[in-house]
């Protein structure tokens, strides 16, 4: 069953450019994993600071071989530098 994943990111004031660029870079590699089927990142249009990560995997499986990457660990390490919140992810399954 495939698995959807929610990322929340809220910059730290004056970091906004530096989340950009680290989502930028996590998702491009992310991509090219076998287990994904898709990952976008998103910035909010009603605040600046607020970023999103919507991604969907094959399975369970597919997204902890994910989180083990050296570009994912690398990223979760740096964006928690560049954030005012905790980042909250949300794990899925479609219902309808």
């Amino acid at each position: 069953m495939a698995l959807f994943l929610f990322a929340r990111f809220h910059a730290r004031e004056g970091n906004e450019g530096a989340v950009e660029r680290a989502l930028a870079k996590v998702v491009e590699p992310s991509r090219e994993e076998v287990g994904c089927i898709e990952i976008h990142a998103y910035r909010s249009t009603h605040d600046s600071r607020l970023f999103y990560i919507h991604s969907r995997w094959k399975d369970e499986a597919a997204f902890e071989i994910h989180a083990a990457l050296p570009h994912t660990t690398h990223f979760i390490e740096n964006i928690e530098s560049l954030v005012d919140q905790p980042v909250e992810i949300s794990r899925a399954h479609r219902i309808a």
